[in-house]
């Protein structure tokens, strides 16, 4: 059998039908679009978690800042309240030492109040009243100037027994008197703007 001559226009034919034929497709290198897009919503999914993990960074800085700003506000509202507090303690020493700086002063005073009042109940009727009144006068002055000091006496004659401001030399029956009374006042008490410098020593009544 003798072969065909050899013809370029076949061949060209040939490879014009060979071309036009569909080509296998490589399954492995080729990208559906259901890949692709697996491939973005992966990248869209970690864009997010990183925005995710940004916010809740960002989040727990400003929950500490505001955590930090409440305690700063409190030592400030802590630190004024001191302060106040200071502040009056300072004023309300200040205020006693004014108040209670005669208190020694007026201890020694009062042996000579004590003094002048003895002696006036102790003068007898021929005493001239010159003299009485002399006394008498003193006695006076001496109680109005420690009244303007903050002084006051205590004389509880026949009134109720009081701890705070008595003191109790002894106790005596006495059906006349409810008990626990005072009787007698031996000696006078004291006080300086309210606190006690000397108590009251007293006679005191018991039931009989």
């Amino acid at each position: 059998m003798t072969d065909k001559p050899h013809n370029p226009k076949d061949e060209e034919l040939e490879r014009a039908e060979h071309d036009a034929e569909p080509q296998p497709v490589d399954v492995e290198n080729t990208q559906t679009i259901e890949d692709i897009e697996g491939v973005l919503q992966d990248d869209d999914e970690e864009m997010l978690n990183t925005s995710d993990q940004e916010a809740d960074v960002l989040a727990g800085r400003v929950a500490e800042l505001e955590q930090q700003l409440a305690e700063a506000k409190d030592q400030q509202v802590r630190a004024a309240a001191e302060a106040q507090n200071a502040r009056r303690r300072a004023e309300q020493d200040a205020d006693k030492a004014k108040k209670f700086a005669l208190e020694k002063f007026v201890k020694e005073l009062l042996p000579v109040v004590d003094s002048l009042e003895k002696g006036l109940e102790s003068m007898s009727e021929d005493v001239s009243d010159t003299h009485r009144e002399g006394v008498s006068m003193t006695l006076k002055m001496q109680l109005d100037v420690l009244g303007k000091f903050g002084v006051e006496q205590i004389d509880p004659h026949g009134e109720p027994f009081d701890p705070q401001y008595h003191e109790a030399m002894t106790q005596v029956a006495n059906p006349e008197m409810d008990p626990n009374t005072v009787m007698d006042v031996m000696q006078k008490g004291y006080t300086l703007n309210g606190r006690l410098v000397r108590p009251a020593m007293v006679v005191v009544s018991k039931q009989a």
